[in-house]
């Protein structure tokens, strides 16, 4: 279900393109970009890392189309895409979201 989503994501974006109705955009990169973020929090599910990576790439991917577009220029994405990294790390410090499976229990040092 996937790919046939993906598949007509690709196709739809492609032929808009072609029609002259979106500007020219590489949708293979903005796509995978989303296809990235997306697939962090189907994979790693709701944890520290998955909280950070998958809103970044999710980002990532609209600021890259909005640039392509002629809507953002490089210079606001790139500072943007920092300081939005930065809100994501100090989101998941958060003692609300939990560690990743993956890294293991942690236990606090003793004093």
């Amino acid at each position: 279900m996937i790919l046939a989503i993906v598949l007509i994501a690709v196709g739809s974006g492609w032929l808009l393109s072609n029609l002259d109705i979106f500007p020219r955009i590489d949708w293979v990169w903005t796509l995978g970009l989303a296809m990235v973020g997306g697939l962090t929090f189907v994979l790693s599910g709701y944890d520290k890392f998955s909280m950070v990576v998958g809103p970044f790439f999710l980002l990532s991917s609209l600021l890259s189309a909005l640039r392509q577009m002629g809507w953002l220029k490089a210079e606001v994405e790139a500072p943007g895409l920092i300081i939005a990294t930065g809100l994501l790390l100090l989101l998941a410090r958060s003692p609300a979201i939990p560690v990743p499976q993956w890294i293991g229990p942690t236990s606090s040092p003793r004093s």
